[in-house]
């Protein structure tokens, strides 16, 4: 028989344990909750468990599930990682319940919704016609825990060869959905569309190369940019001004565009970009000259918009062609915006002794391979920051006073 009795069960509230019996104890709380508590030893080893709440577990049940644990340590088996086992068996079970219910095609959907939000509407759109027109007709219906090396060969093979830069941009995708799948845990194991030590050893890498390659843009040379620049300054206008920093940050025209003011520390003269905004779907920072400070500091806000070149369109933000057209109201049709990275990349090589990899690194390339990147976690903010600067002074001075740069300032051999 044990100590207590329903009764005083329900009168008991100075806080403190109470015995029942066998190791079996009401638990008082401070705040005047009540929950039961078996202590018992095993293997020398004192343990406490936890047997749920009263009034949700009444006296008589909290009794017998004391009994069901004394009779697991008669048998020398520890009824807290029985617990446990029980808890993973049954979390286990329902993830895959789960997964049987969700396909590939509603994980890349639900992807989709959660990683594009603060992209283009043609972006957003780009990728999710890749996925319908490959992917999904034969991995659509699939659980992310089922797909494997034979499918997603299936869906690359027929396209590899005809269409490599699009098939690498599909099996990006698709790699990038079975990550978020096995995070989410609705797969386990290796994923089956990577290409680092895996697909690379199974499909050609002559066509990988040349899924990579890019178009060569129209640029502006180094030389001519300081005098394009000292035009530029000379406009008032939104889209002159979003160029300029453009070009100062050597970022991509669409960085720019889609730039809010929450994205800008000017104290610290930094720009951080969240991982959706990223091509490389990778956060990044860009270490802001002070001529780009300066610039954002005069440039008034719009009060109701939170970005920094506004537009008057359904999307709220300036348009895809405004960059284009205001280089062809300059009478330089022949100059893209993206063709401004390469000015700045060429500038660098041919001007400067700074490494390749900070460089490269400021263009938001990362070369350097998946062991080096691992062990150099740097992002090498402040040598970008020296390189950045320089970029600045050289395009934001007169062509008559300019000099070639190395690095730190030093007068390039």
């Amino acid at each position: 028989m044990g100590g207590l009795n329903p009764k005083q069960v329900g009168h008991l509230s100075e806080p403190g344990r109470y015995l029942d019996g066998d190791g079996l104890y009401l638990v008082v709380s401070n705040t005047g909750g009540k929950s039961w508590l078996l202590r018992y030893q095993l293997g020398g080893k004192r343990r406490d468990m936890g047997l749920g709440p009263y009034p949700t577990v009444a006296l008589k049940a909290a009794r017998l599930a004391a009994t069901e644990a004394r009779s697991l340590i008669m048998q020398g088996r520890d009824p807290l990682d029985e617990r446990k086992a029980e808890q993973q068996r049954q979390k286990a079970q329902r993830l895959a319940d789960k997964a049987k219910v969700v396909t590939f095609k509603s994980s890349a959907l639900e992807y989709h919704h959660a990683h594009f939000q603060h992209v283009t509407p043609a972006w957003r759109a780009g990728w999710l016609s890749k996925m319908e027109r490959y992917a999904f007709p034969i991995l659509g219906e699939q659980s992310p825990g089922s797909i494997d090396t034979e499918l997603i060969l299936r869906v690359l093979k027929p396209i590899w060869t005809v269409k490599p830069r699009t098939a690498n941009e599909v099996r990006g995708q698709i790699e990038s959905v079975l990550d978020s799948a096995k995070a989410l845990g609705l797969r386990t194991g290796e994923n089956p569309a990577r290409w680092r030590g895996h697909l690379e050893n199974l499909l050609s890498r002559g066509d990988k190369k040349r899924a990579t390659q890019k178009t060569n843009l129209p640029s502006m040379p180094w030389r001519e940019l300081p005098a394009f620049m000292g035009v530029l300054a000379g406009d008032a206008g939104r889209d002159a001004v979003a160029l300029q920093l453009v070009i100062l940050t050597a970022a991509r025209a669409g960085m720019v565009r889609l730039a809010t003011w929450a994205e800008f520390d000017l104290d610290a003269a930094v720009w951080h970009l969240p991982a959706e905004r990223m091509k490389t779907r990778q956060a990044f920072t860009i270490p802001l000259p002070k001529q780009a400070v300066e610039l954002l500091r005069a440039l008034p806000r719009t009060v109701g918009s939170s970005y920094l070149f506004p537009g008057t369109g359904k999307s709220g933000v300036m348009g895809r062609i405004a960059f284009l057209s205001l280089l062809r109201a300059m009478s330089l049709p022949d100059i893209t915006t993206h063709g401004f990275r390469a000015t700045f990349r060429t500038w660098a090589s041919e001007c400067t002794n700074f490494p390749r990899e900070v460089c490269e690194l400021a263009l938001a390339h990362d070369e350097r391979d998946q062991t080096e990147a691992a062990y150099s976690r740097s992002n090498l903010l402040e040598k970008r920051r020296e390189l950045m600067q320089v970029w600045a002074d050289f395009a934001t001075t007169p062509p008559a006073v300019n000099v070639i740069h190395g690095e730190f300032g030093r007068a390039k051999a």
